[in-house]
C-alpha cells in the first residue's frame, strides 16, 4: 500500500505579488526552494492562512534571495499581496516506509521571507 505523507513544508511566507495575467503556478525564491527540498514544477498545495482558501497549482523557479512569492493566473484571484501562506508538498510512499518518513519543514521570516 502507498499513502500520501508531507515531504515539504514553507510554513507561513507572505504573498509578494499576484499576476493574474501569468500562465498559472506559484513562483518562489529559489532559496526557499532549496531550504524546502522543491523543484520547478513540482506539484504543491497553498494553505491561505487570511482567508481559508486552498489551492493546488505548480512551483515556478523566483529570483534567489528575492524573497518572492507570487501566485500567478487564476490563483491570484484567491490570494492578496499581503496575505500569510502554507506551502505544502506531498509524496506518495509505502506504508512502511512512510512511518519512518521526516519531512523537510521551513519556518521563514514573514516580514522578509527569508530563512532564519
Amino acid at each position: 500500500m502507498h499513502i500520501d505523507v508531507v515531504k515539504s513544508k514553507i510554513h507561513r511566507v507572505t504573498v509578494t505579488e499576484a499576476d493574474l495575467n501569468y500562465v498559472g503556478s506559484i513562483t518562489i525564491d529559489e532559496d526557499l526552494m532549496d531550504a524546502a527540498n522543491l523543484i520547478e514544477n513540482e506539484k504543491v498545495q497553498i494553505v491561505n492562512i487570511n482567508n481559508g482558501e486552498r489551492l493546488e497549482t505548480y512551483v515556478i523557479t523566483g529570483q534567489r534571495g528575492s524573497g518572492q512569492i507570487c501566485l500567478n493566473g487564476p490563483a491570484a484571484r484567491r490570494v492578496a499581496v499581503g496575505d500569510i501562506i502554507i506551502i505544502i508538498a506531498y509524496a506518495s510512499m509505502d506504508f512502511e516506509e512512510a512511518k519512518s518518513f521526516k519531512p523537510v519543514l521551513i519556518f521563514p521570516d514573514t516580514d522578509s521571507n527569508k530563512i532564519n
